[in-house]
């Protein structure tokens, strides 16, 4: 079936209206954060459990901090590099023993916000407010800004999401395809392990199921991040952005 909703050779092309609303297109990228955080931290969490454990500030804490120790060592192994970057350069104060709704945990989310605000440059547009996470008011405002952070820290050696990484390599395969120069220095990272690009197909499938034209072309995919709409020999590249469908 999955290949009948691509239009795949040899197969029925179908119109493509998967999702009934973006909140399973949240949930899409809360199961991408939660893998990330697992395997970053060991952290015992699932989609299921996304907002409750990081809703006492103290991973976030822990993560803002070794975003900036990591950033210390990027500096030290690539000054040169580093001086064309935004790094941050001051941890957080935490209380790893906040408990769930109470002035400890508010006092961690907010010392995370400011320092999202101050220390990675994150706009506005795509932070969140304490009462959206510690009662759980704006889980979309929330999951942007962890993006946005994942997104940020990837440039001086962050090992990133499965999005953050598909963005980076479509964004290069745009490059190479129209013999472009690469747009910064070419920075160390971490290794990336072979995944499931199930997620940005989710993606495309959401975008495409919110037209509501009364004809609708068939969206057809050649390969990653790589796109073909109806009749048209044109290919269109999709990245993942600013998550504009839940802005």
């Amino acid at each position: 079936s999955y290949g009948k909703m691509w239009g795949m050779p040899g197969t029925a092309v179908r119109s493509i209206r998967p999702y009934q609303s973006s909140e399973q297109y949240l949930y899409a990228m809360k199961e991408d954060l939660a893998e990330w955080l697992k395997e970053l931290y060991d952290l015992d969490i699932e989609v299921g459990t996304f907002v409750e454990v990081l809703e006492t500030g103290a991973v976030l804490c822990s993560h803002a901090n070794n975003v900036t120790h990591v950033a210390g060592e990027f500096a030290s192994a690539y000054p040169s590099i580093a001086r064309h970057l935004r790094l941050p350069t001051t941890g957080v104060t935490c209380n790893l023993a906040a408990q769930p709704g109470t002035f400890q945990a508010r006092d961690n989310v907010s010392n995370f916000i400011q320092w999202c605000r101050k220390e990675m440059d994150i706009k506005d547009v795509l932070m969140f407010e304490t009462e959206d996470l510690v009662l759980r008011k704006n889980e979309k405002n929330f999951v942007l800004c962890l993006l946005e952070l994942a997104r940020r820290a990837a440039r001086f050696g962050m090992r990133a999401p499965t999005l953050v990484q598909m963005e980076e390599e479509i964004e290069e395969e745009l490059r190479q395809e129209l013999d472009l120069p690469p747009a910064d220095p070419p920075l160390p990272r971490p290794p990336r392990k072979p995944r499931d690009l199930h997620n940005l197909d989710q993606m495309v499938q959401h975008l495409v199921s919110r037209c509501t034209c009364p004809v609708q072309f068939p969206m057809i995919k050649i390969s990653e991040g790589k796109y073909r709409v109806g009749d048209s020999d044109t290919l269109i590249f999709v990245r993942v952005s600013l998550f504009h469908p839940l802005l």
